[in-house]
């Protein structure tokens, strides 16, 4: 089952279920208003929600174009948004590009950051910054959103309350980071609002890809049209979702809606921290792991940052080259 919020003047748009080729969508809202009113009674309403899933896919409701530029992410705000770092090459990357050593203690207990959830782009919305010198970057990931997870549940708890699964652009204002946490506060000013794919998918739709804990895919980063980024997902994923959602849920309980994201999707090859996709590598997820690389191999970064004009896209397919999640793509532009 696929879901998704269209743009209907309130701040949470309006439900819709999508078909599998995320061609078509009918709405939703009969049902629940919303998805996170979906999420909140998601025993009762999932089974409803697939049953109109079903006649969609069977022509048997009446249904509408699903047009992407229409969509919101599919929660445009939530309770709560944590993104963790599941690929530790990708932290021990962008640590060197600060000049700080990665403890060993990374391999074993998962990196995480509460964001802004008020505010969620749209997955066709610009990024609006106001300075180029801000660093400004994406990352591209995958998030899931869990039902009610109480406190200290376990690993096998936590991933059998992941109801949903998307893709995110987590925008980083890499100019900003070193010394927003040399203040031994953490980000907030460089993690700006994110944005999440059109379509959230149910993991049993994803099929041999969903493991339950990882997605075995390839992410899909292009910038101006050219191809940046091919890691699979379920590749050198440290730390699973099941895992991330404990860790997250150690303290105290996670309410239904809160989106858990994996960090930036980030492959070695052949044990080094990779190569381009135009020599022949899987590329990066994020500007950042390009400018460590060129600066291992030339003794500086070459690559820019995004500059205001620069388009990204970020997206996933599957095994017969459908989209699974509609794609995020996005025009870096000046705040007026």
């Amino acid at each position: 089952m696929k879901l998704a919020t269209l743009k209907n003047g309130t701040r949470d748009g309006r439900l819709v279920v999508v078909n599998d080729s995320v061609t078509r969508c009918s709405y939703a809202d009969h049902i629940a208003p919303t998805l996170q009113a979906a999420l909140d009674n998601w025993a009762e309403v999932a089974p409803k929600l697939q049953v109109l899933a079903e006649s969609l896919s069977h022509d048997a409701v009446p249904s509408l174009r699903f047009h992407e530029h229409d969509a919101m992410s599919p929660l445009p705000r939530a309770y709560q948004w944590a993104d963790g770092s599941a690929y530790v090459n990708h932290v021990e990357l962008v640590r060197k590009a600060r000049g700080a050593e990665m403890p060993d203690s990374f391999w074993t207990d998962p990196l995480m950051y509460q964001g802004g959830s008020d505010t969620f782009l749209g997955p066709r919305d610009p990024i609006v910054m106001g300075d180029e010198a801000w660093g400004i970057d994406m990352e591209g990931e995958v998030a899931v959103i869990v039902d009610d997870v109480p406190m200290g549940a376990s690993v096998e708890q936590a991933r059998e309350a992941i109801r949903l699964v998307m893709l995110v652009n987590d925008v980083s204002l890499r100019g900003l980071i070193p010394a927003e946490l040399g203040k031994g506060f953490g980000f907030f000013q460089s993690k700006p609002s994110s944005a999440f794919s059109p379509v959230a998918v149910t993991p049993d739709s994803l099929g041999e890809a969903w493991d339950g804990g990882k997605l075995h895919l390839p992410l899909r980063v292009d910038l101006n049209g050219l191809p940046f980024g091919r890691a699979d997902a379920g590749v050198d994923m440290t730390f699973d979702f099941g895992q991330l959602i404990a860790h997250a849920a150690k303290t105290r309980p996670l309410g239904a809606g809160t989106i858990i994201g994996s960090g930036t999707v980030s492959n070695k090859l052949d044990g080094g921290p990779g190569k381009p996709v135009a020599d022949g590598g899987v590329g990066y997820s994020c500007i950042a792991e390009i400018r460590m690389i060129e600066t291992i191999n030339a003794g500086a970064p070459k690559t820019p940052f995004l500059k205001f004009g620069d388009e990204v896209r970020i997206e996933m397919l599957d095994k017969q080259g459908h989209s699974v999640f509609g794609a995020i793509e996005q025009k870096v532009e000046k705040a007026a």
